[in-house]
């Protein structure tokens, strides 16, 4: 079976969904692109700032609790049914937890082939998007630049800093073949 998954982790603002949107505008098939904060704007209200969701502190900080990873496992187990239904998907998410949040995908997608890309950025660079989109706390993308890549292993590597998001969605597209 050939390809129909691929997940990007990267920090916050180092060009994922970008990359998510060139990837759908690159491959010949029709692909579908979810990213977690999609998730995190479905959940109600009340968990975007508590314990037991989702916490953004002032610092960049992200934490989450144990209704969010509920919901997270079950998002992932969701979209992997989506694969196996026959759709190709992209997912855009930050491994906070690093390896075990990478451990997390793949007990969801089985034996489904996935390519897994690390979506690397100078945290220089990812602050300054950061600041130029507006709606992230300052120094989210600092904390989460390296972070998000520790312990993960990765089939390709792209790095934003100085490359276009379609440019690295084309480097993805020739290591799909």
């Amino acid at each position: 079976m050939s390809t129909r998954m691929i997940i990007l982790n990267g920090g916050s603002s180092s060009g994922k969904s970008a990359i998510a949107r060139g990837l759908q505008t690159v491959l010949p098939d029709p692909w579908l692109a979810f990213s977690v904060d999609t998730l995190v704007d479905a959940m109600p209200e009340r968990m975007r700032s508590s314990d037991e969701g989702i916490d953004f502190a002032e610092d960049g900080a992200v934490s989450t609790g144990a209704d969010f990873q509920v919901l997270d496992a079950a998002w992932a187990a969701g979209i992997a049914a989506m694969v196996r239904a026959g759709a190709r998907v992209v997912v855009d998410d930050v491994f906070l937890g690093g390896a075990a949040s990478q451990r997390r995908w793949r007990d969801a997608v089985g034996d489904l082939p996935v390519l897994w890309v690390g979506v690397h950025c100078d945290s220089a660079v990812a602050t300054a998007r950061e600041a130029a989109r507006g709606d992230r706390p300052h120094g989210m993308a600092a904390l989460q630049a390296t972070l998000v890549h520790e312990g993960v292993t990765y089939d390709l590597e792209i790095d934003t800093t100085h490359t276009a998001a379609l440019a690295c969605a084309h480097t993805i597209a020739a290591h799909l073949g």
